[in-house]
């Protein structure tokens, strides 16, 4: 690691990594519904959302796994300085992934947790070119009223991977774009909505 690719981070960490914390936390209780991060830096590859995840939520104790499209020496290290996140070759040593979701692999990767510590599971960030411009979903579960469509372009075969885990387990999904993210909780049912034929 050389001091020509480190860059600065939060130009005020304590506040700055509060305030991400508290859309991380909305953008979980309230899965769907656009949470937009201020003041934050891209770094890279990263937009902006994602970089701030990580400088709020990553730490020594977090194993990240870097999806190839994404991974350059400069992100390295930067994560390194500012996060101090080992990162791992292996998916199923993560705690923490990052994907690109124009190559995002297979989710089914990742640890899920198990019926006993849910918590063991990856929280995964898919990094997408916009929130909007997919097919359109229902979301229904805790934290939504009834139902909330979304229209993420999120890449097709998530949905199934996703599906294919029994609560307790799954994973919690962090997507961003640019400055915006969602959450979606692994307790959050998403389907396809039905098109009527008039």
């Amino acid at each position: 690691m050389t001091d020509a690719q480190l860059l600065p981070a939060f130009s005020d960490p304590v506040h700055a990594t509060q305030r991400v914390f508290r859309n991380a936390l909305n953008a979980l209780s309230e899965p769907g519904l656009i949470q937009t991060i201020s003041d934050a830096p891209g770094l890279d590859r990263l937009a902006p959302a994602t970089y701030a995840l990580c400088l709020c939520l990553l730490d020594g104790d977090t194993p990240l796994w870097l999806s190839p499209s994404l991974d350059t020496p400069g992100l390295r290290a930067n994560l390194a300085f500012h996060c101090g996140c080992p990162i791992v070759e292996a998916p199923a040593q993560a705690a923490f992934a990052i994907l690109d979701g124009g190559s995002p692999g297979a989710l089914s990767v990742f640890s899920p947790g198990t019926d006993r510590d849910p918590h063991l599971s990856c929280t995964v960030f898919i990094q997408l070119p916009s929130l909007q411009g997919g097919s359109p979903m229902s979301w229904q579960g805790p934290g939504i009223l009834g139902k909330r469509t979304t229209q993420l372009p999120m890449p097709g075969q998530i949905w199934p991977q996703r599906a294919a885990q029994a609560f307790p387990k799954g994973y919690d999904l962090f997507i961003t774009a640019g400055c915006e993210l969602v959450g979606l909780p692994r307790s959050t049912r998403v389907s396809p909505m039905i098109q009527e034929v008039v």
